[in-house]
């Protein structure tokens, strides 16, 4: 657990956990605050996704170089 690039991805999972929640949130409190931001959450979660996807390639891109 020493490497970096692994607790980077790792928090970047963490953070797209964190968004989805919230969209969730927003879903059930319903009304003109969903209206607001409902879409926002969920553009938030697929850009967040989308880096954690590429951490997680990179740490296993550099894993499998270093033969470890």
């Amino acid at each position: 657990m020493d490497d970096p690039l692994l607790i980077i991805a790792l928090l970047a999972c963490a953070a797209v956990l964190v968004i989805l929640l919230m969209g969730i949130n927003s879903f059930r409190k319903g009304g003109e605050y969903a209206a607001r931001n409902s879409n926002k959450f969920m553009r938030w979660r697929l850009i967040a996704q989308f880096i954690a996807v590429v951490l997680i390639l990179a740490f296993v891109y550099v894993r499998g170089q270093s033969g470890g």
